[in-house]
């Protein structure tokens, strides 16, 4: 059994729930994303989002790999340090879209 963090941008929450469950029922202990409950990320405190940005690399530490959900090749900042970071520490990176990574 695999460890997978999940990454990839909350335009593709239903991408990313779909592709959890995926690959839960292929047998992965997969990590997914905090999914906020507020619409505007802005009432987070700077504080809360570091928080959260700390917790997902933690979830990375814990892996063996990452799935990045990067439809139509999109991969903002955020993810792109998360996969930078997978990068340095070794790990597995595993694209939805191969073509676009």
């Amino acid at each position: 059994m695999k460890i997978i963090t999940m990454c990839g941008s909350l335009k593709f929450v239903s991408d990313i729930m779909y592709w959890t469950e995926k690959l839960t029922l292929e047998g992965n202990c997969v990590l997914s994303i905090i999914y906020p409950t507020r619409q505007d990320k802005g009432t987070y405190t700077p504080e809360q989002h570091d928080l959260l940005n700390k917790m997902h690399k933690k979830k990375i530490d814990l892996s063996d790999s990452i799935f990045v959900v990067n439809r139509d090749g999109y991969i903002g900042s955020s993810t792109r340090s998360e996969i930078d970071y997978a990068k340095a520490l070794g790990k597995e990176i595993l694209y939805l879209d191969e073509s676009q990574s």
